[in-house]
C-alpha cells in the first residue's frame, strides 16, 4: 500500500520539546532504507565527534583541537586549565559589563558609555551582528554598531552616526591573529576619528585577540581598557559564543547565560547516537541526501522572521568556509561545498522564488518558522487574519508550491526568538556542519584558500606602492600602463597596474593625475 502523505509527515516530523524545536523533513525525497543504509557510517561519525569533544586533533592540517563546544560547557574541556580559562573569561565579561553599565568604568570626559563600535571581519563580526540584530530591542542598555570591511564610505556612514556621541562610544577591536588587514584598517580609522575629536582612543578601547598577537601587544603598550582572550582551539566562524560575541552582546544587554544555555542543551541533544533523536544528524543527512554526497548544490535559507534576516549571511560563512574544500582528508580532489543564499519570508516570495519554482533544480530550501508573532495582541486584518497569520500562510504556500514542482525542502520550527533559541540554532548548525563534513570526509576547521586571497591582496598593495614610488621619482613625466610595466620590469602585470591606476586617479589621496586619450589604454598617468 502506498504511504499517504499524512503518514509520511508523521514519520518524518520530529519534535524536541526540551529545545522548543521541531524538524520536518517530510518534503525531502527519502527512500525507506536510507537511514538504515547510513547507520554504519553514522556510528563511526558519532565516535569521531566524541573524540573531537574530548580534545583529539580534529584539524590535522593545522594540528589543532576544536573546542567551541567547551565554550558553553567548560566541564567538557580536556584539561582543567582550559576549563578554568573559559569560566574565568565569562566571569570577567560579566564583571566588565557591570562596570561599564554602572559607570565604574567611564569615558575620559565623564558620563557613561552609551554605544559600542565593534570592529572585526568574517567570524569576528558576522556572529555578533546576527545575534545583536536578532535579539536587540529599544530597551537595550547600549547600542551596538559594526565596522566589518575596509570600505571608507561604509566606515564614514558609521562614524557619521556616532560622531555626536563618539566620546561615549566604547570600541571593541577583534582579530585572532591581530594582523587582519580589514580589522587593522578599521582600528586605525577609528583612532583617527577619536584623535580628531581630541579623544584618547586607548581610554575607549577593548581588544579581543590571542595573547601575544600584534593587537594584544598594541592594547597592552597603549594601556587599553581591557583585553579578552581568543584561543587557538576556537575558529573564527565558531567563535560567537566566546568573548568575540559575548563581550559586545553582554554590553548591549543580552542575556548571555541564556544564550549559552541554549547552545549547551542543543549540544547535549546533538551528541546523542540515536539519529532520530539527534536533529543535527537529521539535518546533515538531508544535506548529504540532497547533494548525493558530492556537494555543489545550493542551500537556500528562508527564515520567516525579520529578526533572522542575518541568519543566512551568518550561515554563509559557517557552512561555505567549513565545507568548501578542494581536497578531502586523503588529499583527493573532490571540490566539495554547499553554496548558501537567502533573504527572508515573505520577501523571498516576491523576488527569487520564481526561479526556485521554474529554474534549475540545483538547490534545496530550509525554511525557518517562528511560531510567536509578536509580544502584544495583533489586530485582525483582512480575511479574519492577522499579519502573522499571513506570514505563516506565505511560508506554507511557498513550501507547497515547491513541493508541487518537485523541489525539496526542510522546515525548522522554533517557538520564539529568544537568547535560548538563538544559542540553540547556533549549536544546531555548528553540529550539522561537523557531521556533514565527516560524511563527505573533509576538514571543516581550516580555510587554506582564504590565505591565497590575503597573499594576492598583499601583492597588489606592494605593486601599487612600486608604481607610486616610480611616478613620484619621475614627477610630471607621463606614462602609459605598458610603459610602466616596462620601466618597472614586472611582466604580465598590465591588467593589475591598469586597475590600480584607474582607482588611484579616481581618489585624491596619492595625487595621481591623468592625461586622457581617445583610447583608454593610451591614457597616461603622472604625479605633479
Amino acid at each position: 500500500m502506498t504511504e499517504s502523505f499524512w503518514q509520511k509527515f508523521k514519520n518524518s516530523f520530529y519534535a524536541y520539546s526540551d529545545l522548543n524545536l521541531m524538524l520536518d523533513i517530510s518534503h525531502m525525497t527519502i527512500s525507506e532504507n536510507f537511514f538504515s543504509q547510513m547507520a554504519p557510517q553514522m556510528e563511526k561519525i558519532y565516535a569521531q565527534i566524541d573524540l573531537l569533544e574530548k580534545g583529539a586533533i580534529a584539524n590535522p592540517d593545522e594540528n589543532r583541537r576544536v573546542g567551541h563546544y567547551w565554550l558553553r560547557n567548560p566541564e567538557l574541556a580536556p584539561d582543567m586549565e582550559i576549563a578554568q580559562a573559559i569560566q574565568e573569561n565569562i566571569e570577567n565579561i560579566k564583571v566588565f559589563t557591570q562596570q561599564i553599565h554602572s559607570g565604574k568604568i567611564r569615558p575620559e570626559n565623564g558620563g557613561i558609555f552609551k554605544n559600542i563600535l565593534l570592529i572585526g571581519v568574517g567570524g569576528s563580526c558576522l556572529g555578533p551582528q546576527f545575534v545583536s540584530e536578532a535579539l536587540g530591542t529599544n530597551k537595550d542598555q547600549m547600542v551596538l554598531y559594526f565596522i566589518d570591511n575596509t570600505d571608507p564610505d561604509g566606515m564614514d556612514q558609521i562614524f557619521t552616526r556616532l560622531e555626536p556621541e563618539l566620546d561615549s562610544t566604547l570600541c571593541i577591536v577583534i582579530s585572532k591573529s591581530g594582523g587582519t588587514l580589514e580589522t587593522r584598517n578599521g582600528m586605525l580609522e577609528a583612532k583617527n576619528r577619536y584623535h580628531i575629536k581630541s579623544l584618547d582612543f586607548s581610554k575607549h578601547a577593548v581588544s579581543i585577540t590571542q595573547v601575544g598577537s600584534k593587537l594584544y601587544q598594541t592594547s597592552q603598550s597603549e594601556r587599553w581598557l581591557r583585553s579578552f582572550p581568543m584561543w587557538d582551539w576556537v575558529g573564527g566562524r565558531t567563535s560567537v559564543l566566546s568573548a568575540v560575541g559575548l563581550v559586545g552582546l553582554a554590553l548591549q544587554g543580552i542575556d548571555i547565560d541564556s544564550l549559552l544555555a541554549g547552545a549547551r542543551l542543543c549540544d547535549e541533544k546533538t551528541r546523542g547516537v540515536i539519529t532520530s533523536q539527534n536533529p543535527a544528524s537529521l539535518l546533515a543527512l538531508m544535506w548529504y541526501k540532497a547533494t548525493e554526497g558530492k556537494g555543489g548544490k545550493q542551500m537556500v535559507m528562508l527564515p520567516y522572521k525579520d529578526r533572522l534576516v542575518l541568519f543566512s549571511k551568518y550561515l554563509q560563512q559557517l557552512i561555505m568556509e567549513s565545507l568548501g574544500k578542494e581536497k578531502d582528508l586523503e588529499g583527493r580532489i573532490v571540490h566539495q561545498g554547499l553554496a548558501v543564499f537567502g533573504n527572508k519570508g515573505s520577501t523571498d516570495q516576491h523576488s527569487y522564488v520564481q526561479q526556485l519554482l521554474e529554474g534549475s533544480d540545483n538547490f534545496f530550501v530550509t525554511f525557518i518558522e517562528v511560531l510567536r508573532d509578536r509580544v502584544q495582541l495583533s489586530p485582525i486584518l483582512a480575511d479574519n487574519s492577522t499579519s502573522g497569520d499571513y506570514l505563516q500562510a506565505s511560508l506554507l504556500g511557498t513550501r507547497a508550491a515547491l513541493t508541487m514542482k518537485g523541489r525539496e525542502s526542510i522546515t525548522i520550527t522554533i517557538s520564539d526568538v529568544t537568547p535560548f533559541s538563538i544559542g540553540m540554532l547556533i549549536s544546531l548548525f555548528e553540529r550539522a556542519v561537523s557531521i556533514y563534513a565527516l560524511l563527505v570526509n573533509v576538514n571543516a576547521y581550516h580555510q587554506p584558500a582564504v590565505e591565497m586571497g590575503k597573499t594576492c591582496t598583499g601583492e597588489a598593495i606592494t605593486l601599487k606602492n612600486c608604481v607610486l614610488a616610480f611616478l613620484r621619482a619621475h614627477r610630471n613625466q607621463k606614462f602609459t600602463v605598458e610603459e610602466l610595466v616596462e620601466q618597472l620590469d614586472c611582466p604580465n602585470t598590465e591588467e593589475l597596474i591598469f586597475k590600480l591606476l584607474v582607482h588611484l586617479r579616481s581618489n585624491p589621496d596619492h595625487s595621481v593625475k591623468l592625461k586622457k586619450h581617445e583610447n583608454i589604454f593610451d591614457d597616461q598617468y603622472y604625479v605633479e
